[in-house]
Protein backbone atom coordinates (compact mmCIF):
# COMPACT_ATOMS: atom_id res chain seq x y z
CA UNK A 1 0.00 0.00 0.00
CA UNK A 2 2.86 2.37 0.79
CA UNK A 3 5.22 1.11 -1.90
CA UNK A 4 4.79 4.16 -4.13
CA UNK A 5 5.73 6.57 -1.31
CA UNK A 6 8.68 4.40 -0.31
CA UNK A 7 9.98 4.29 -3.88
CA UNK A 8 9.64 8.06 -4.21
CA UNK A 9 11.49 8.68 -0.94
CA UNK A 10 14.37 6.44 -1.95
CA UNK A 11 14.62 7.80 -5.52
CA UNK A 12 14.54 11.40 -4.31
CA UNK A 13 17.17 10.70 -1.64
CA UNK A 14 19.45 8.88 -4.06
CA UNK A 15 19.05 11.59 -6.69
CA UNK A 16 19.96 14.53 -4.49
CA UNK A 17 22.62 12.44 -2.73
CA UNK A 18 24.35 11.64 -6.01
CA UNK A 19 24.13 15.31 -7.01
CA UNK A 20 25.83 16.30 -3.75
CA UNK A 21 28.62 13.76 -4.32
CA UNK A 22 29.20 14.97 -7.89
CA UNK A 23 29.34 18.60 -6.76
CA UNK A 24 31.76 17.68 -3.97
CA UNK A 25 34.06 16.01 -6.52
CA UNK A 26 33.82 18.94 -8.94
CA UNK A 27 34.54 21.57 -6.26
CA UNK A 28 37.20 19.47 -4.55
CA UNK A 29 35.52 19.75 -1.16
CA UNK A 30 34.44 16.72 0.87
CA UNK A 31 30.88 16.26 2.04
CA UNK A 32 30.38 17.60 5.55
CA UNK A 33 27.74 17.35 8.23
CA UNK A 34 26.93 21.07 8.34
CA UNK A 35 25.00 21.15 11.59
CA UNK A 36 25.94 20.77 15.20
CA UNK A 37 24.28 21.16 18.56
CA UNK A 38 24.57 19.99 22.14
CA UNK A 39 23.21 16.64 20.86
CA UNK A 40 26.06 16.29 18.40
CA UNK A 41 26.09 15.97 14.60
CA UNK A 42 23.02 15.20 12.51
CA UNK A 43 23.79 11.49 12.17
CA UNK A 44 23.70 11.25 15.98
CA UNK A 45 21.01 13.87 16.62
CA UNK A 46 18.30 12.22 14.51
CA UNK A 47 18.62 8.77 16.16
CA UNK A 48 18.63 10.47 19.57
CA UNK A 49 15.43 12.32 18.72
CA UNK A 50 13.89 9.11 17.44
CA UNK A 51 14.97 7.16 20.52
CA UNK A 52 13.62 9.92 22.73
CA UNK A 53 10.31 9.83 20.88
CA UNK A 54 10.04 6.05 21.32
CA UNK A 55 10.83 6.39 25.00
CA UNK A 56 8.30 9.21 25.36
CA UNK A 57 5.73 7.01 23.65
CA UNK A 58 6.37 3.94 25.81
CA UNK A 59 7.39 5.17 29.26
CA UNK A 60 4.46 7.41 30.38
CA UNK A 61 1.90 4.99 28.94
CA UNK A 62 3.55 2.00 30.61
CA UNK A 63 3.91 3.72 33.97
CA UNK A 64 0.29 4.92 33.95
CA UNK A 65 -1.28 1.64 32.88
CA UNK A 66 0.88 -0.44 35.21
CA UNK A 67 0.15 1.94 38.12
CA UNK A 68 3.92 2.08 38.70
CA UNK A 69 4.12 -1.62 39.57
CA UNK A 70 7.43 -2.96 38.20
CA UNK A 71 6.07 -6.46 37.65
CA UNK A 72 3.20 -5.15 35.50
CA UNK A 73 5.24 -2.80 33.32
CA UNK A 74 6.66 -5.22 30.78
CA UNK A 75 3.31 -6.65 29.57
CA UNK A 76 1.99 -3.15 28.85
CA UNK A 77 5.22 -2.15 27.10
CA UNK A 78 5.18 -5.38 25.11
CA UNK A 79 1.58 -4.78 24.05
CA UNK A 80 2.44 -1.27 22.82
CA UNK A 81 5.44 -2.59 20.92
CA UNK A 82 3.28 -5.24 19.30
CA UNK A 83 0.35 -2.99 18.33
CA UNK A 84 2.09 0.29 17.48
CA UNK A 85 5.69 -0.61 16.71
CA UNK A 86 4.89 -3.22 14.10
CA UNK A 87 6.81 -3.84 10.88
CA UNK A 88 4.86 -1.22 8.93
CA UNK A 89 5.60 1.47 11.54
CA UNK A 90 9.27 0.54 11.73
CA UNK A 91 9.51 0.64 7.92
CA UNK A 92 8.03 4.14 7.88
CA UNK A 93 10.41 5.26 10.62
CA UNK A 94 13.54 3.81 9.01
CA UNK A 95 12.74 4.86 5.43
CA UNK A 96 11.42 8.26 6.50
CA UNK A 97 14.28 9.22 8.82
CA UNK A 98 16.99 7.85 6.51
CA UNK A 99 15.64 9.55 3.38
CA UNK A 100 15.13 12.84 5.21
CA UNK A 101 18.65 12.72 6.60
CA UNK A 102 20.18 12.12 3.15
CA UNK A 103 18.10 14.87 1.55
CA UNK A 104 18.80 17.41 4.28
CA UNK A 105 22.56 16.84 4.44
CA UNK A 106 22.76 16.86 0.62
CA UNK A 107 20.75 20.09 0.55
CA UNK A 108 23.15 21.76 2.97
CA UNK A 109 26.21 20.63 1.01
CA UNK A 110 24.75 21.71 -2.33
CA UNK A 111 23.78 25.06 -0.84
CA UNK A 112 27.31 25.45 0.53
CA UNK A 113 28.87 24.75 -2.88
CA UNK A 114 26.69 27.27 -4.74
CA UNK A 115 29.16 30.23 -4.72
CA UNK A 116 31.94 27.99 -6.04
CA UNK A 117 29.84 26.97 -9.04
CA UNK A 118 27.80 30.10 -9.84
CA UNK A 119 29.02 33.64 -9.29
CA UNK A 120 25.96 35.45 -10.65
CA UNK A 121 23.60 37.11 -8.16
CA UNK A 122 20.15 38.53 -8.79
CA UNK A 123 19.62 40.57 -5.65
CA UNK A 124 19.36 43.84 -7.57
CA UNK A 125 16.57 42.52 -9.78
CA UNK A 126 14.55 41.08 -6.89
CA UNK A 127 15.07 44.28 -4.91
CA UNK A 128 13.61 46.27 -7.79
CA UNK A 129 10.63 43.92 -7.90
CA UNK A 130 10.05 44.50 -4.16
CA UNK A 131 10.05 48.25 -4.64
CA UNK A 132 7.78 48.00 -7.68
CA UNK A 133 5.26 45.87 -5.77
CA UNK A 134 5.23 48.35 -2.86
CA UNK A 135 5.29 51.50 -5.04
CA UNK A 136 8.85 52.47 -4.18
CA UNK A 137 8.83 51.41 -0.52
CA UNK A 138 11.06 48.85 1.20
CA UNK A 139 9.28 45.82 2.74
CA UNK A 140 11.60 45.83 5.74
CA UNK A 141 11.11 49.50 6.52
CA UNK A 142 7.33 49.25 6.16
CA UNK A 143 7.21 46.35 8.63
CA UNK A 144 9.58 48.16 11.00
CA UNK A 145 7.28 51.20 10.90
CA UNK A 146 4.27 48.99 11.69
CA UNK A 147 5.80 46.77 14.39
CA UNK A 148 8.61 48.93 15.70
CA UNK A 149 12.24 47.90 15.99
CA UNK A 150 12.54 46.66 19.57
CA UNK A 151 9.95 44.47 21.32
CA UNK A 152 8.51 42.89 18.17
CA UNK A 153 12.04 42.34 16.89
CA UNK A 154 12.60 39.84 19.70
CA UNK A 155 9.26 38.13 19.09
CA UNK A 156 9.95 37.77 15.37
CA UNK A 157 13.45 36.57 16.19
CA UNK A 158 12.31 33.72 18.44
CA UNK A 159 9.62 32.68 15.97
CA UNK A 160 12.19 32.66 13.16
CA UNK A 161 14.69 30.62 15.20
CA UNK A 162 11.97 28.16 16.26
CA UNK A 163 12.22 26.85 12.71
CA UNK A 164 15.55 25.15 13.52
CA UNK A 165 14.18 22.60 16.03
CA UNK A 166 10.77 22.49 14.32
CA UNK A 167 12.05 20.54 11.31
CA UNK A 168 13.47 17.43 13.05
CA UNK A 169 10.76 17.46 15.73
CA UNK A 170 7.96 17.57 13.15
CA UNK A 171 9.45 14.75 11.07
CA UNK A 172 9.87 12.62 14.20
CA UNK A 173 6.30 13.29 15.39
CA UNK A 174 4.68 12.33 12.10
CA UNK A 175 6.63 9.12 11.54
CA UNK A 176 6.28 8.00 15.17
CA UNK A 177 2.78 9.07 16.21
CA UNK A 178 0.64 9.46 13.10
CA UNK A 179 -2.23 7.01 13.59
CA UNK A 180 -2.64 6.80 9.84
CA UNK A 181 0.65 5.59 8.39
CA UNK A 182 -0.25 7.22 5.08
CA UNK A 183 -0.09 10.59 6.84
CA UNK A 184 3.45 9.80 7.96
CA UNK A 185 4.50 9.02 4.40
CA UNK A 186 2.66 12.11 3.18
CA UNK A 187 4.55 14.32 5.60
CA UNK A 188 8.02 12.91 4.91
CA UNK A 189 7.51 12.78 1.12
CA UNK A 190 6.34 16.41 1.12
CA UNK A 191 9.23 17.48 3.32
CA UNK A 192 11.95 15.80 1.27
CA UNK A 193 10.48 17.14 -1.97
CA UNK A 194 10.33 20.68 -0.55
CA UNK A 195 14.01 20.60 0.45
CA UNK A 196 14.93 19.23 -2.99
CA UNK A 197 12.94 21.90 -4.82
CA UNK A 198 14.46 24.52 -2.55
CA UNK A 199 17.95 23.36 -3.55
CA UNK A 200 17.05 23.61 -7.23
CA UNK A 201 15.67 27.12 -6.71
CA UNK A 202 18.96 28.27 -5.15
CA UNK A 203 20.80 27.28 -8.31
CA UNK A 204 18.10 28.63 -10.61
CA UNK A 205 18.19 32.16 -9.15
CA UNK A 206 21.16 32.78 -6.81
CA UNK A 207 20.78 35.59 -4.27
CA UNK A 208 22.12 36.37 -0.81
CA UNK A 209 19.11 38.29 0.48
CA UNK A 210 18.46 41.96 1.25
CA UNK A 211 19.86 41.80 4.78
CA UNK A 212 23.32 41.03 3.44
CA UNK A 213 23.08 43.00 0.20
CA UNK A 214 21.45 46.12 1.68
CA UNK A 215 22.29 46.03 5.42
CA UNK A 216 21.64 49.75 5.90
CA UNK A 217 17.89 49.10 5.60
CA UNK A 218 17.95 47.02 8.79
CA UNK A 219 20.50 49.01 10.81
CA UNK A 220 17.90 50.39 13.25
CA UNK A 221 16.69 46.96 14.43
CA UNK A 222 17.45 45.92 18.00
CA UNK A 223 20.19 43.36 18.48
CA UNK A 224 18.45 39.99 18.77
CA UNK A 225 19.45 36.32 18.51
CA UNK A 226 18.59 36.62 14.82
CA UNK A 227 21.27 39.30 14.50
CA UNK A 228 23.80 36.85 15.93
CA UNK A 229 22.61 34.17 13.53
CA UNK A 230 23.01 36.45 10.53
CA UNK A 231 26.50 37.48 11.68
CA UNK A 232 27.50 33.83 12.08
CA UNK A 233 26.22 32.99 8.61
CA UNK A 234 28.19 35.87 7.10
CA UNK A 235 31.35 34.77 8.91
CA UNK A 236 30.87 31.16 7.83
CA UNK A 237 30.31 32.30 4.24
CA UNK A 238 33.54 34.31 4.23
CA UNK A 239 35.44 31.39 5.73
CA UNK A 240 34.02 28.98 3.14
CA UNK A 241 34.84 31.34 0.26
CA UNK A 242 38.35 32.34 1.29
CA UNK A 243 39.72 29.44 3.32
CA UNK A 244 39.77 26.34 1.16
CA UNK A 245 41.22 24.21 3.97
CA UNK A 246 38.55 25.06 6.53
CA UNK A 247 35.85 22.73 5.14
CA UNK A 248 33.31 25.24 6.43
CA UNK A 249 29.74 25.22 5.12
CA UNK A 250 28.28 28.45 3.84
CA UNK A 251 24.51 28.57 4.24
CA UNK A 252 23.54 31.83 2.55
CA UNK A 253 20.99 31.61 -0.27
CA UNK A 254 17.81 33.61 -0.66
CA UNK A 255 15.59 32.32 -3.43
CA UNK A 256 13.38 30.58 -2.48
CA UNK A 257 12.51 30.98 1.20
CA UNK A 258 12.43 27.53 2.75
CA UNK A 259 11.42 29.05 6.07
CA UNK A 260 8.19 30.08 4.36
CA UNK A 261 7.89 26.80 2.45
CA UNK A 262 8.42 24.48 5.41
CA UNK A 263 6.30 26.40 7.92
CA UNK A 264 3.46 26.53 5.38
CA UNK A 265 3.89 22.84 4.63
CA UNK A 266 3.71 21.97 8.34
CA UNK A 267 0.65 24.20 8.76
CA UNK A 268 -1.06 22.43 5.87
CA UNK A 269 -0.22 19.01 7.29
CA UNK A 270 -1.57 19.99 10.70
CA UNK A 271 -4.71 21.40 9.06
CA UNK A 272 -5.46 18.21 7.16
CA UNK A 273 -4.19 15.48 9.50
CA UNK A 274 -4.69 16.81 13.05
CA UNK A 275 -8.14 17.30 14.57
CA UNK A 276 -7.08 19.57 17.45
CA UNK A 277 -8.19 23.03 16.33
CA UNK A 278 -5.97 25.14 18.65
CA UNK A 279 -2.91 23.39 17.23
CA UNK A 280 -4.05 24.22 13.70
CA UNK A 281 -4.44 27.87 14.63
CA UNK A 282 -1.03 27.92 16.33
CA UNK A 283 0.78 26.64 13.26
CA UNK A 284 -0.99 29.05 10.92
CA UNK A 285 0.01 31.90 13.25
CA UNK A 286 3.56 30.54 13.26
CA UNK A 287 3.60 30.59 9.47
CA UNK A 288 2.26 34.13 9.30
CA UNK A 289 4.84 35.40 11.79
CA UNK A 290 7.60 33.58 9.89
CA UNK A 291 6.62 35.28 6.64
CA UNK A 292 6.74 38.67 8.36
CA UNK A 293 10.09 37.83 9.98
CA UNK A 294 11.72 36.97 6.65
CA UNK A 295 10.94 40.47 5.36
CA UNK A 296 11.33 42.29 8.69
CA UNK A 297 14.94 41.13 9.20
CA UNK A 298 15.86 41.11 5.50
CA UNK A 299 16.36 37.39 5.14
CA UNK A 300 14.32 37.34 1.95
CA UNK A 301 12.67 39.35 -0.80
CA UNK A 302 8.94 39.16 -1.50
CA UNK A 303 9.69 36.97 -4.54
CA UNK A 304 11.52 34.51 -2.27
CA UNK A 305 8.45 34.15 -0.06
CA UNK A 306 6.11 33.72 -3.04
CA UNK A 307 8.38 31.01 -4.42
CA UNK A 308 8.41 29.37 -0.98
CA UNK A 309 4.61 29.24 -1.00
CA UNK A 310 4.66 27.60 -4.44
CA UNK A 311 7.18 25.00 -3.26
CA UNK A 312 5.00 24.20 -0.23
CA UNK A 313 1.81 23.82 -2.25
CA UNK A 314 3.49 21.69 -4.92
CA UNK A 315 5.19 19.46 -2.34
CA UNK A 316 2.01 19.10 -0.30
CA UNK A 317 0.03 18.02 -3.36
CA UNK A 318 2.64 15.68 -4.86
CA UNK A 319 3.41 14.15 -1.45
CA UNK A 320 -0.28 13.47 -1.09
CA UNK A 321 -0.44 11.76 -4.47
CA UNK A 322 2.42 9.37 -3.77
CA UNK A 323 0.88 8.49 -0.38
CA UNK A 324 -2.54 7.80 -1.97
CA UNK A 325 -4.36 10.85 -0.61
CA UNK A 326 -7.47 11.93 -2.51
CA UNK A 327 -7.90 15.65 -3.16
CA UNK A 328 -11.58 16.41 -3.69
CA UNK A 329 -13.54 19.61 -3.73
CA UNK A 330 -15.75 20.39 -0.75
CA UNK A 331 -19.17 18.85 -1.28
CA UNK A 332 -17.83 16.11 -3.57
CA UNK A 333 -19.48 13.29 -1.59
CA UNK A 334 -22.83 15.10 -1.54
CA UNK A 335 -22.78 15.69 -5.30
CA UNK A 336 -21.94 12.04 -5.88
CA UNK A 337 -24.79 11.01 -3.59
CA UNK A 338 -27.28 13.06 -5.57
CA UNK A 339 -26.23 11.23 -8.74
CA UNK A 340 -26.85 7.81 -7.19
CA UNK A 341 -30.12 5.92 -7.37
CA UNK A 342 -32.15 5.87 -4.11
CA UNK A 343 -31.45 2.17 -3.56
CA UNK A 344 -27.67 2.51 -3.84
CA UNK A 345 -25.36 2.97 -0.89
CA UNK A 346 -23.01 5.91 -0.73
CA UNK A 347 -19.69 5.92 1.11
CA UNK A 348 -18.48 9.31 2.26
CA UNK A 349 -15.01 10.28 3.46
Amino acid sequence: MYRRAQIFLLINAVGIGVAAIIVAIVTGRPLVDPDGSFLGPTWLRLPLLLGGAILLDLLPRTLWLSKFKPTAMWPFAQARLRTHWNRERLTLVVVGILSFYIVYVSYRNLKSALPALITAQYDHELHLIDRAILFGHEPGILLQDVFGTNVMAFLFSYVYLWFLPLVPIAVTCWVVWSKNLAYGYWFVASQTLAWTLGTISYYALPTIGPGLQYPQIYATLAHTPTSDLMDSLVNARHTALWDQQANAAQTVAGFASLHVAITLLVALMVQYTVEYKPLRIAFWINHGFTVCATLYFGWHYISDDVAGVMIALSSFYFGGLVSHQKFRRKGYARREALKMRPDQEVTTV
